[in-house]
C-alpha cells in the first residue's frame, strides 16, 4: 500500500479559492507518491510532477495572500514570509537534491516527506489562523532580517573557529539531543544590568574532528584539555556575536557553566530562546540558543572559576561521562504525544528503566529522530498537524529511519484504524486504557524479544 495524503473536512477553512487549491496540492503529492516506485517513467514523471507542484504552490500562495489583503488579516506579513521561505529556500534545496541524485528513490521520498509535512502543518495551523480557527505558532517570530543576519554572522564565526563550512538546518531548534554533546552556558551583563545568556551545544565528534585535530590530541574522547581550549574559543565566538549585534554596548562575562544534557534542556525550556538555531557540517552538529534576559539564573551546572578551571572541567567530564554511560546502558524510547498527562505518566512509568525523550507533534518527532535515533517509538495516533499514521509513513519513507520500531500507544483502537497501519509494520498496538503496569510489561516484553 503506497503512502497517501487523505483529505479531511478539518483541512477546509471555508474560503473556496483556498480550499480548492489545498485539495489540488494534496492530489499532486498523492500522484507523486504513486509514481515514486515506477522505474519506467518514474524519473521523468517526478520531474514534471515537481514542476507542477511548485507552480500550483506559487499560484496558491498568490491567491491566499490576495485574500488576506482583502480581509485585512493582521498576520499577513508573517504569513507571507513563511510562503517565501518555503518557495525561495526550502523548495530550491529539495530540487537541487533531486537533480544531484538524478531523482533517486531516497531523494524523491525526502522531497515528498518534507512537502507533505509542511503542507499539512501549514494548512491546519497557519491557514486556519487566517479565519480565526487557530493561533499562529509564529506570532513572536524574529524578523527575517534578524534571522538572516544571525545566520550569516554565526556561519562566518564558525568558519573562523573550526575552519569548516557550516549550514543552518533549522531556525527553530527545539533543544533535541544529538548524540553525545558538550553544553556550555555563558551569561554576559552590560552596565545597565541587561543580560545576554547563551547556550552552545557541541556534538562531541565535532570537537574531536576539529579542535582535537588542530591540537593533535590522540584520543577518541573529549578530554579536559580540549574542553578548556573550547571555553576560550567559544567565549570569543559569543563575544564576536555580541560585538556585531550590539557594538555600542559593553558586556562583561558574568558567569560560565558546563551543563549535562538534562541541565541544558531545563535551561532551554525555562528561558525560551529568542534565537535557537541548529547548524551542521560534515563533522557534526552545533546549536546556538540565546536570550537577552534579566532572568538569567545563577548556579546552573558546574560553574567555572579561573583559578580552578581545570579541576572543575575534570569534575564535569566525569559527571558527563557517567551520565552518558548510564544513558547508553538503557534502551532509548521516543514518546510522541501531545498530552502532558501522558508525558508525565510515561516519565513515572518508564523513566527508571529507559532513556526517554519526548515530542509533542509528528513534525517534532521527525526532527528528533534525525538527531538521536531511538530503539523504540511510542506513537499516539491522534495528534494535530500530522497524525500517527502519517508520521509512520514518513519514517518508513526515510532510508535511515525505515527500520525504527514503532508501537502505537493510543485511544484509537477500532479495527479500521489498526488495519490502516498494518502495512507500515508497527511493532505493536497498545490501548491507553490498559493499566500502566500492563503497558510497561508489553514494552519490557518487546525489548526482551528483540534483545
Amino acid at each position: 500500500m503506497k503512502s497517501q495524503l487523505l483529505w479531511e473536512e478539518r483541512f477546509n477553512i471555508g474560503v473556496e479559492v483556498i480550499d480548492k487549491e489545498h485539495k489540488n496540492l494534496f492530489k499532486i503529492i498523492n500522484k507523486l507518491f504513486e509514481l515514486q516506485d515506477d522505474d519506467e517513467k518514474g524519473r521523468w514523471a517526478c520531474q514534471e510532477g515537481v514542476k507542477f507542484f511548485k507552480s500550483h504552490a506559487v499560484r496558491h500562495f498568490a491567491d491566499e495572500e490576495e485574500y488576506m489583503k482583502s480581509i485585512g488579516y493582521s498576520g499577513i506579513e508573517t504569513h507571507c514570509r513563511i510562503h517565501r521561505d518555503f518557495q525561495e529556500k526550502m523548495l530550491p534545496i529539495l530540487e537541487l537534491e533531486l537533480e544531484q541524485s538524478e531523482y533517486s528513490a531516497d531523494a524523491v521520498g525526502h522531497f515528498l516527506g518534507v512537502c507533505a509535512g509542511w503542507l499539512i502543518g501549514h494548512t491546519l495551523i497557519e491557514d486556519q489562523a487566517i479565519v480565526g480557527n487557530a493561533k499562529s505558532q509564529w506570532e513572536n517570530m524574529m524578523t527575517k532580517e534578524d534571522n538572516e543576519t544571525m545566520e550569516q554572522i554565526i556561519c562566518e564565526l564558525l568558519y573562523e573557529m573550526f575552519q569548516k563550512e557550516f549550514r543552518m538546518v533549522s531556525e527553530s531548534y527545539g533543544g533535541e539531543k544529538f548524540g553525545k554533546g558538550i553544553y556550555y552556558r555563558l551569561v554576559y551583563e552590560n552596565k545597565q544590568g541587561k543580560k545576554w545568556e547563551t547556550c552552545l551545544a557541541f556534538e562531541e565528534k565535532l570537537l574531536l574532528n576539529t579542535l582535537g585535530k588542530m591540537l593533535d590530541v590522540k584520543t577518541n574522547t573529549v578530554n579536559a584539555f580540549i574542553v578548556n581550549v573550547l571555553r576560550f574559543t567559544a567565549r570569543q565566538f559569543v563575544e564576536g556575536i555580541i560585538n556585531k549585534i550590539r557594538p555600542e554596548e559593553e558586556y562583561t562575562l558574568l558567569s560560565e557553566n558546563l551543563l549535562v544534557y538534562e541541565q541544558f534542556k531545563k535551561v532551554y525550556q525555562r528561558q525560551k530562546p529568542q534565537f535557537s538555531l541548529l547548524f551542521n557540517s560534515k563533522e557534526g552538529y552545533f546549536a546556538y540558543c540565546a536570550v537577552a534576559s534579566h532572568l538569567a539564573e545563577k548556579g546552573v551546572g558546574i560553574t567555572i572559576e579561573p583559578e580552578t578551571a581545570m579541576k572543575q572541567i575534570e569534575s564535569f567530564l566525569k559527571k558527563n561521562k557517567k551520565e552518558n554511560e548510564k544513558s547508553s546502558q538503557k534502551k532509548k524510547i521516543l514518546v510522541v504525544d501531545d498530552s502532558s498527562v501522558v508525558v508525565e505518566l510515561m516519565k513515572e512509568l518508564l523513566g527508571e528503566t529507559y532513556e526517554l525523550s519526548f515530542a509533542n507533534s509528528g513534525l517534532a518527532a521527525i526532527r528528533s529522530l534525525s538527531l538521536n535515533q531511538p530503539d523504540l517509538i511510542l506513537l499516539d495516533y491522534e495528534m494535530p498537524v500530522c497524525d500517527g499514521k502519517q508520521v509512520l509513513e514518513m519514517i518508513r519513507a526515510e532510508k535511515e529511519l525505515e527500520g525504527t520500531a514503532v508501537i502505537f500507544l493510543t485511544s484509537r483502537v477500532d479495527r479500521e484504524s489498526v488495519k490502516e497501519v498494518l502495512s507500515l509494520k508497527p511493532a505493536g498496538y497498545l490501548s491507553k486504557s490498559l493499566e500502566p503496569a500492563e503497558i510497561k510489561n508489553n514494552i519490557d516484553e518487546y525489548f526482551n524479544r528483540v534483545g
